[in-house]
């Protein structure tokens, strides 16, 4: 966690941007957020891994699209109006985040991230930081540089 802060009331806060995938919610650091574009088509990459939608032209620059329901192991993600794009950089590099419906931009204080349960799989607990416990629900934190640590040389090719 980069993008910790301290609100004024001196506790550390941690920014994040909140999404749908399903029924269920998840988020990410907004340091990691370049930008939040609507939902477009992807050009597909022949012999690429099921989660990879293909890539997109952002300003010039192409970029891998990645269906992050697929990524996290969840039924293909649905598409509509709300669906929307979330382009993200790790390691430097930038990948597009198709999600269901951006619901959120918040500031939680780091008390609200709870330790992930002992019952989810060692692969899940490996993408999810943590639980955000939120008026909205509960929010599973994820890890972008965990997710993306390997694997990430064939989606810059």
């Amino acid at each position: 966690m980069t993008g910790i802060s301290t609100n004024h009331d001196g506790k550390a806060t941690l920014d994040i941007i909140a999404f749908t995938l399903g029924q269920q919610s998840f988020c990410i650091e907004t340091t990691s957020v370049r930008e939040i574009r609507g939902w477009a088509l992807s050009t597909p990459m022949p012999h690429s891994s099921p989660e990879v939608l293909g890539v997109i032209n952002l300003r010039g620059t192409v970029i891998p699209t990645i269906d992050l329901s697929r990524k996290l192991g969840m039924a293909a993600g649905i598409t509509s109006e709300r669906s929307a794009i979330v382009v993200v950089e790790v390691f430097g590099k930038p990948i597009g985040l198709q999600v269901e419906q951006v619901t959120d931009m918040i500031s939680v204080t780091i008390d609200q991230l709870q330790p992930t349960p002992d019952l989810i799989s060692s692969f899940e607990r490996s993408y999810c930081e943590g639980v955000i416990t939120h008026q909205s629900g509960m929010i599973c934190f994820l890890n972008l540089q965990r997710m993306f640590a390997e694997g990430l040389e064939e989606l810059a090719a």
